[in-house]
């Protein structure tokens, strides 16, 4: 261990801001990681949007995020110019950690510094096979162990889970008359799934969903005819003032996927609540879930409506309970920290032991 505060650089997407106005799962991480690492007595450098929120230096990559600005039509090209900005400054940090994918990856091969990324997304696209046989020799983290299964071979440095401040959310010791549905719609992420899922059990859902452009005939001819029912209310994309009600209110959050998720934030965050989560067995899920304590993992419409009905059987306290010892921003500042050390301390960056 250095035993010492590090410099550190922490580069950020451009689409939302750090944290984001409205949804934006990577965004929020690089937020909360960034301000524990200041909270520890790191000194750190976050290139982000110029409309994010930190108590780190800021070096703004463009005015505002992306998404939100009507004028900007080539996303990546802020992109690279803020990578050079990064590339110009790296002397003045110990350690550079990225979250915007492989953009980087070229550059970072031609530099000395020490580097590492955080892969966000996933890893199961054929595409990605032969880019990341090029780069193998590149340090990167996974946020699961299920993430990483497409590509074993990269060259991994720990699995860190992602974490919240603890006072972010509330506890809810009682549970209201609900289901919850929170997140993007999209097919892979179940929607309809868990409306299905509440018809049969018998229980209203809130769906509080973001639609991107590029789901909206999804929505429109699959998701939308399927709201014209009692049980359903659709409320649209909410902001971060307004989860702590949706979720700690809600019996379960549903959580019906179907594609490898690699983490799937918004499972601690109603475990933050007390809330217990109902999710398909596949990607993250059973790292994240604790079958039967923090919630239910079913594979079938009719185990996941018969887990509905066991939802009284869950420990709200330990759901919450959960997301203190495993899922907080501290742990995982700290899970980072011990990267950046090995890294700095490494002759050359080499696959450590995790």
């Amino acid at each position: 261990m250095l035993g010492r505060p590090l410099r550190i650089a922490q580069v950020a997407p451009l689409f939302e801001s750090v944290p984001p106005k409205y949804y934006g799962g990577t965004e929020r991480i690089v937020s909360y990681l960034t301000e524990e690492l200041v909270e520890l007595g790191h000194d750190v450098t976050l290139f982000a949007s110029g409309d994010s929120d930190t108590k780190a230096r800021l070096v703004a990559g463009w005015p505002r995020s992306l998404r939100l600005d009507p004028e900007c039509i080539d996303q990546l090209a802020h992109h690279i110019a803020m990578l050079e900005q990064v590339v110009r400054r790296a002397k003045d940090f110990d350690v550079i950690h990225f979250h915007i994918d492989y953009l980087h990856f070229p550059l970072s091969r031609r530099q000395q510094y020490k580097h590492v990324t955080t892969l966000h997304g996933r890893l199961d696209i054929p595409d990605l096979v032969p880019l990341y046989r090029e780069f193998t020799e590149v340090p990167v983290v996974s946020i699961s162990d299920a993430q990483r299964e497409p590509l074993p071979w990269l060259n991994w440095q720990a699995t860190v889970y992602h974490g919240l401040p603890t006072n972010l959310y509330r506890f809810h010791p009682e549970a209201g008359n609900y289901l919850a549905c929170l997140g993007r719609i999209s097919p892979e992420k179940g929607i309809d799934r868990a409306i299905a899922i509440a018809k049969q059990a018998g229980m209203p859902i809130k769906i509080a969903a973001k639609v991107d452009k590029v789901d909206g005939e999804y929505f429109k001819t699959v998701i939308e005819p399927l709201l014209d029912h009692p049980l359903v209310e659709f409320i649209g994309e909410i902001g971060e003032d307004r989860k702590e009600e949706f979720l700690g209110n809600a019996q379960a959050l549903l959580f019906p996927v179907d594609w490898p998720e690699p983490f799937g934030l918004v499972m601690i965050e109603a475990m933050a609540c007390g809330t217990p989560v109902i999710a398909t067995s596949i990607g993250s899920v059973p790292e994240v879930i604790e079958e039967g304590r923090t919630g239910l993992i079913v594979n079938e419409l009719d185990e996941a409506v018969e887990a509905v009905r066991r939802l009284p059987h869950i420990s709200r306290a330990r759901c919450r309970e959960a997301f203190e010892e495993r899922f907080t921003a501290l742990r995982m500042a700290r899970d980072y920290a011990a990267v950046y050390e090995r890294l700095i301390s490494s002759a050359e960056n080499r696959p450590a032991r995790t």
